[in-house]
């Protein structure tokens, strides 16, 4: 072997192991880089892919959709409808924070006659409603109400620390002049430490057969820890049917909802 040989066989094992150091430093941060939910691995205590466990994702395998309980318009004046859907969230611990729906509208024949999109978010646990107001319809008189979703929803996971401690009490309802000027008022309170922002309030009135016969809606800026507010509902024309139970829904976006 010669001189000339040897040293081409020293410049081939300098230059193999330096392509191994150096491709050793790009690829170790990846190998040891700890495990996050954003990775695209299902890694560390995730249930699947970056969802699960410790994530604020939840594994869309263990959620259940949303339950339309009931979908319809209530007459304000004439031509003029308010639309509510009536659903329930069966996850405990998993919400919305955001995603798009549609109402659509048809006459008594089942032909259609119009619709009304928007967003909303939906809360953890329970029933809910979702309440578009003044929709004009022109001549016609809607009917049939569907309500669905749109879009895939992303389901986000929610402490249950913070579901628990959240508590939005409502009492004194009170109901006058339903044959005139309807007015509902009632009180409602935050029993937390959390700070409210942006909150709905959802009246629904049902007859002695468990019918709803009317619904409206109020809003509130804000509820700030432990403060207590007075609401009040008002509708244009009288309600004919007797009404039996008053039913108040208190909606919020529950990851707006902070300690301050």
């Amino acid at each position: 072997m010669t001189w000339a040989f040897k040293r081409q066989i020293f410049y081939v094992i300098v230059l193999i192991l330096f392509i191994v150091v150096f491709g050793f430093l790009i690829i170790y941060p990846s190998l040891s880089r700890a495990p996050s939910c954003a990775d695209n691995k299902q890694n560390g205590d995730e249930v699947g892919v970056d969802c699960g466990g410790s994530c604020s994702n939840a594994c869309s395998g263990q959620v259940d959709a949303v339950s339309v309980l009931w979908a319809r318009a209530f007459k304000v004046i004439p031509s003029r409808y308010n639309a509510v859907a009536y659903l329930e969230n069966h996850n405990k611990n998993n919400a919305i924070e955001k995603i798009n729906y549609k109402f659509r509208f048809a006459d008594s024949n089942n032909v259609y006659i119009g619709k009304r999109e928007g967003s909303t978010f939906i809360p953890p646990a329970g029933r809910f409603a979702i309440f578009e107001p003044g929709i004009d319809i022109g001549n016609s008189i809607p009917v049939y109400t569907t309500f669905e979703f749109v879009g895939m929803p992303k389901w986000l996971q929610v402490s249950e620390q913070k579901i628990q401690q959240l508590q939005v009490v409502v009492s004194d309802i009170n109901l006058v002049d339903e044959a005139s000027s309807p007015k509902l008022s009632a009180t409602i309170k935050n029993n937390s430490l959390f700070y409210i922002p942006e909150l709905n309030v959802i009246a629904l009135l049902y007859d002695g057969s468990g019918n709803v016969v009317s619904a409206s809606r109020t809003y509130l800026d804000q509820l700030r820890a432990e403060e207590t507010a007075n609401i009040n509902f008002t509708w244009p024309e009288p309600i004919t049917e007797k009404v039996v139970t008053k039913e108040i829904i208190p909606v919020y976006n529950i990851f707006k909802v902070e300690l301050r």
